[in-house]
């Protein structure tokens, strides 16, 4: 059973939320960045349907669903709120119901997933691009391609690719991710992909330094 978020209130959203953006500007800035060029994605996994609207109230315009059955319940309920993308763990029989919803799946990382997004091209949205997950420190049972597999993994994609994600290695120092979100970068940039979705709720200042173009927030900003 997943505990949900409660007591979310739209007056503490709002502040977290002027609160990231102020700090995003700042480490855009000193990337030699334009301070709004680093958007606040809500992760919304723990956030029930029902309070959809308060995050709304509050600001916040761009939401990150985990899971499909979640994504399409709010999605029905909630759908003109926001912009959606799907951040989470991308099940290859989730992509028909899920293509159809967002602006961005962040985590494409296999064969499966890429013939799926090519039988579903047709109810896809029309706008629909994908971002490529990629395993940079080689961990076993976690997802994403191997870098050196990054190019052909491009080249056989059946939507756009609109750049990268990934989540590096857990430490408790968020500087101890810089050099992951470095190494993305830097692979983004070879390829001239322009997104570049990695930093959550403890490292989001070190991946926006990095050069992050959308952070992934959850207790940041709710609590």
């Amino acid at each position: 059973m997943v505990e949900l978020i409660g007591d979310l209130r739209v007056q503490r959203v709002r502040e977290n939320l002027a609160r990231l953006q102020d700090e995003l500007a700042a480490a855009a800035a000193r990337s030699g960045r334009e301070p709004g060029a680093i958007e606040v994605l809500a992760a919304t996994k723990y956030v029930a349907a029902a309070d959809l609207p308060i995050l709304a109230e509050a600001g916040v315009r761009l939401l990150g669903e985990s899971r499909a059955q979640d994504l399409q319940e709010k999605v029905a309920a909630h759908g003109q709120l926001f912009e959606w993308d799907f951040i989470g763990r991308l099940q290859s029989r989730r992509v028909r119901s899920i293509a159809p919803l967002v602006r961005l799946i962040h985590s494409v990382a296999s064969e499966t997933a890429l013939r799926e997004l090519e039988r579903h091209r047709e109810i896809a949205r029309p706008d629909l691009r994908i971002l490529i997950e990629v395993n940079l420190a080689g961990e076993q049972g976690k997802a994403g391609i191997a870098p050196a597999e990054l190019d052909s993994f491009i080249a056989r994609s059946p939507v756009p690719v609109a750049g990268l994600m990934t989540m590096p290695p857990l430490s408790v120092d968020p500087e101890r991710s810089r050099r992951w979100f470095a190494a993305l970068r830097e692979l983004a940039d070879d390829r001239g992909l322009q997104h570049l979705s990695m930093g959550t709720s403890q490292d989001y200042i070190v991946a926006a330094e990095e050069g992050a173009t959308i952070v992934r927030i959850g207790t940041r900003l709710y609590t």
